[in-house]
């Protein structure tokens, strides 16, 4: 069984992936991959460039300001990046679940609703935190300042949005333990 791993910024994707995986659970991180692709998918960095231009790298090195500059003003321009890197995620996430001998493979994944790729697993999981505690999370794990920061929650879709799409929900405001929440969802899967 597949199941999505997702929440905005700062929910705590990251927390549960790291119990996940000490639970002896495989994770796949999609977001850690795509990166890895822009940087070493020779197809994926020829459709970057032609898409953004030759200062989409800088040295041979994905050139991430640039590229958020442009993408983060230019919802078409976020759209066509993503169907470049997406699809060869994916694919990847499918050559590594066929890899696992575990009932359960989770896949970790920032905008899993946004892109429509949650319809591929058999289950989701959101993690929700509201937006001041993701906020100071943020700032305290990036330095970033609060206006970068709600620039990033903007181009994210709201946890309501979310919330009536996932199966299960791990509230990670810190008032209830995440591991109880977790335990509680790995019982219902198992």
């Amino acid at each position: 069984m597949t199941i999505g791993l997702t929440g905005g910024i700062g929910a705590g994707k990251s927390l549960i992936s790291s119990i996940l995986e000490s639970l002896s659970y495989p994770v796949f991180n999609s977001d850690k991959e795509a990166k890895s692709i822009v940087e070493q998918n020779e197809i994926v960095k020829n459709k970057i460039i032609q898409l953004l231009g030759q200062n989409a790298y800088q040295d041979g090195s994905y050139n991430r300001p640039f590229v958020a500059n442009i993408v983060f003003h230019d919802a078409d321009k976020l759209k066509r990046l993503n169907e470049i890197i997406h699809p060869v995620v994916r694919q990847l996430f499918k050559e590594f679940a066929a890899k696992q001998e575990s009932k359960l493979i989770f896949n970790e994944a920032a905008i899993l609703f946004e892109t429509g790729a949650y319809k591929s697993f058999d289950k989701t999981i959101l993690v929700y935190a509201n937006e001041k505690v993701r906020l100071n999370r943020v700032i305290a794990r990036d330095g970033s300042n609060k206006n970068e920061i709600l620039a990033r929650f903007a181009k994210q879709w709201p946890d309501e949005k979310k919330i009536p799409l996932a199966d299960f929900i791990i509230e990670n405001n810190e008032e209830k333990s995440v591991l109880l929440q977790l335990d509680e969802i790995l019982n219902k899967l198992n």
